[in-house]
């Protein structure tokens, strides 16, 4: 991360971004019931952890998927874990159905704590241009399908959830990192929800009707969840922003995506960062030149210590991010 010649999102030495205090408390979620197991056709079984979001149906599907590895079956051929659920490919004429669910049973018996598991991570520096002119120029075409046609999507979410002010949402939005539960819908395009406790959690539904357009890297919140558009195409999440840089490059000139045009990865930690204009139009220019570099660091997150004090897990991450 210190080559001179290559322009970061953030970088050190500049201001870090000023971090929200919280409250400090438990984060508490209720009990899981046991996993549900059905078939998908002849080649996928999908295991439903909870009918809610919530972090440990999140935590416990990647930790039976990690013991279901480790088991080494012959057959498997993929794992798809998402926010609360996760989907194994499988191979019929090496593994049959029921003995891959008989396996998954044994792993969901023998697992234990989730909680008590680590996983790996990347805690990356996201930075967003909200309330941008290119999202509210297509909410604003769209008010016909939209809960509330005389306000913009950031004035209804900041509305629905007691801010006074726009300023204000951006600012809470903007100040927790939220965890990328799940890959997919269109490449790249993911879930993520806030870290933090449930009553602190901002919400939006999606829109009555879905827009057929959004534009691309725009930055969207449905539910519980926040994503970055990858492409244009339609969509239903309120339009709050748009990112400077991709999550998605097919020619893979940007050397983020060396590895694959999907930047993306279940278990990545998004720390959305407001910015300016000018701001936006540097990285923009930094993109375009072959020179952008997310700002990030590799680690193990443990989902004990995100529970127990939810103020300090994250306090912790963000100051190793940014320096303190």
């Amino acid at each position: 991360m210190s080559e001179p010649d290559r322009h970061t999102a953030w970088h050190p030495g500049a201001a870090p971004p000023r971090l929200a205090r919280r409250k400090g408390r438990t984060m508490r979620e209720p009990d899981l019931p046991p996993c549900r197991y059905s078939y998908g056709g002849d080649e996928f079984v999908f295991v439903e952890l909870s009918e809610e979001m919530s972090f440990q149906a999140n935590f416990k599907a990647r930790a039976m998927l990690q013991r279901l590895q480790e088991r080494d079956l012959p057959g498997v051929i993929d794992l798809c874990p998402n926010s609360t659920s996760c989907l194994i490919r499988f191979d019929p004429d090496e593994l049959a159905p029921n003995t891959l669910v008989s396996e998954l049973k044994a792993v969901e018996a023998a697992l234990g704590d989730p909680l008590d598991f680590r996983f790996p991570s990347r805690v990356i520096d996201v930075p967003i241009y909200y309330d941008d002119p290119w999202s509210t120029e297509c909410l604003m075409r769209y008010r016909d399908r939209h809960h509330d046609p005389s306000a913009t999507d950031l004035e209804y979410m900041a509305r629905i959830n007691g801010f006074r002010r726009v300023p204000d949402l951006i600012a809470a939005h903007a100040s927790a990192p939220y965890l990328v539960m799940g890959v997919g819908f269109t490449p790249a395009c993911y879930w993520s929800a806030a870290m933090v406790p449930r009553e602190q959690t901002i919400t939006a539904p999606t829109y009555i009707r879905p827009r057929i357009d959004t534009p691309e890297r725009a930055f969207s919140h449905g539910g519980c969840f926040a994503a970055i558009y990858p492409s244009p195409g339609p969509g239903g999440y309120q339009l709050i922003g748009i990112a400077a840089a991709p999550i998605f490059d097919p020619a893979q000139a940007l050397a983020d995506f060396e590895e694959s045009p999907v930047f993306t990865r279940t278990g990545d930690i998004f720390k959305h960062r407001s910015i300016d204009r000018a701001e936006y139009d540097s990285i923009r220019a930094a993109v375009e030149s072959g020179t952008f570099r997310y700002h990030l660091y590799d680690c193990e997150i443990e989902p004990r210590k995100l529970f127990e004090n939810p103020t300090r897990f994250v306090d912790q991450l963000l100051e190793e991010l940014y320096g303190s």
